[in-house]
C-alpha cells in the first residue's frame, strides 16, 4: 500500500460552506495525495453526504457511513477502515495547515517511542466575536498555543495530552484504543453523542499509548484554525458544556484512577451562592454546572455499577522519556 498515511474525518451534519474549506485545506496538502489515504465517517447524517459531497480527486478517499450516533464509534469505524500507519483525526471545523500532513510524518519519524500526538497551535476563527463573559472559558473551545514540543508518559499529565483536533495515532496504539474502550463500558459518556457534549475520548488515546509503554505529545510544527460557530459562543451552550465535560470527565476519571466524583451537599450550595456574591451570576452558573456534572457522573457510576479498570503502565508512569521534565 502507497499510503503510509490515513486521515479519518469524522462528521455529523456537517455546514457546507465550512465543510468545503475543511476539504480545500486537505486537497491542498504539500503531502502528495497518492501517499495518504482519506475516510469521511458519516456518523449518522441526516442526509448521506455521499450524495452531496464528491471525493473524485483524491486517488485514495472514499465515504464510509456509521449509523450509530456518537464521536466513539465514528472513530472505532474510521480505525476499522483505515489501512494507513498513522492516522490522523480531523474534525469537521478543522482547517489544517498545508504542511500539516507533511510535518505529523516527520514527527512520527523523529519520536518513534511517541504513539499519540497533536497539533501545539489551535488558533481560532470566530464566527462572531466571543462576548468579554466567555473569555475566560474560550479554552474548552480546543483552543491552545504551545511555543515548544512537550511531549510525556504520564498518563495525568492533561498538558502533554493532545486533543481531538488533528489527533495523530500510531496503528498499534489505535489497536490499544480499540482492544480499552470496552473495557470502560461507557461509550455513551466518552465523546461527542448528538447534541450532548460528552468529552475524554481524547485523552483516552493517550492513556493507550502509556499502557503500550510509549507516550503521547504536542509539537507547534502542527497548526490548526479551529472554526468556531456563533451558536458555541452562547452563555448557554457553555453551561451545557461545562455539566457534559464534568460529567464525562468524572466517569472516565474514575474508571482510569479509581477517583471518586463529589456529590452535592449543603456546604456545596453555600459555596456557590457566596461564589455568586463574588463573581456574578454567569460565574456561579458555571460552577453549578461543575458540580452538577460530578453529581451526574457519580450517580451513573452507581447506576451501571462500573468498577476501575487496570491500564499497565499508567500508576506509576514517571519515567523520564528522552527530553522530557516531569513533575512528580
Amino acid at each position: 500500500m502507497p499510503e503510509s498515511i490515513s486521515v479519518i474525518l469524522c462528521t455529523h451534519n456537517p455546514r457546507p460552506q465550512y465543510f468545503r474549506r475543511v476539504l480545500d485545506a486537505l486537497r491542498t496538502q504539500t503531502t502528495p495525495l497518492e501517499r495518504w489515504e482519506f475516510l469521511i465517517i458519516d456518523n449518522a447524517s441526516d442526509e448521506r453526504l455521499s450524495d452531496f459531497w464528491d471525493l473524485s480527486w483524491h486517488p485514495h478517499a472514499r465515504h464510509v457511513r456509521e449509523n450509530e450516533l456518537g464521536l466513539t464509534a465514528a472513530r472505532l469505524r474510521g480505525i476499522e477502515e483505515s489501512s494507513g500507519e498513522l492516522l490522523i483525526f480531523v474534525d469537521d471545523d478543522n482547517l489544517l495547515a498545508p504542511d500539516f500532513l507533511e510535518q505529523a510524518q516527520e514527527i512520527s519519524v523523529r519520536y518513534p517511542y511517541l504513539g499519540v500526538f497533536g497539533a501545539g497551535i489551535l488558533e481560532p476563527e470566530f464566527e462572531i466575536e466571543p462576548p468579554a463573559e466567555l473569555l475566560p472559558h474560550l479554552h474548552l473551545l480546543a483552543l491552545r498555543s504551545v511555543s515548544s514540543a512537550l511531549w510525556s508518559n504520564n498518563a495525568r499529565d492533561s498538558t502533554c495530552i493532545p486533543w481531538g483536533a488533528g489527533l495523530c495515532v500510531t496503528r498499534r496504539i489505535a489497536s490499544s484504543y480499540c482492544q480499552l474502550v470496552p473495557k470502560l463500558a461507557a461509550n455513551e459518556v466518552l465523546d461527542r453523542r448528538g447534541q450532548r457534549l460528552f468529552c475524554g475520548g481524547d485523552e483516552l488515546f493517550s492513556w493507550a499509548s502509556v499502557g503500550a509503554g510509549e507516550g503521547f505529545g504536542l509539537f507547534p510544527e502542527l497548526r490548526i484554525t479551529h472554526i468556531i460557530l456563533a451558536r458555541r459562543l452562547d452563555k448557554r451552550y457553555f453551561v451545557r458544556l461545562i455539566h457534559d465535560h464534568n460529567f464525562s470527565n468524572g466517569v472516565l476519571c474514575y474508571l482510569l484512577t479509581g477517583v471518586e466524583q463529589r456529590r452535592i451537599n449543603f456546604a456545596r450550595y453555600v459555596h456557590l451562592l457566596l461564589h455568586r456574591l463574588r463573581n456574578g451570576r454567569f460565574s456561579m452558573q458555571c460552577q453549578w454546572a461543575a458540580s452538577r456534572g460530578e453529581e451526574c457522573a457519580a450517580r451513573f457510576i452507581s447506576e451501571n455499577r462500573l468498577r476501575p479498570i487496570q491500564i499497565p503502565n499508567t500508576r506509576f508512569a514517571y519515567q523520564i522519556l528522552q527530553g522530557v521534565h516531569l513533575d512528580q
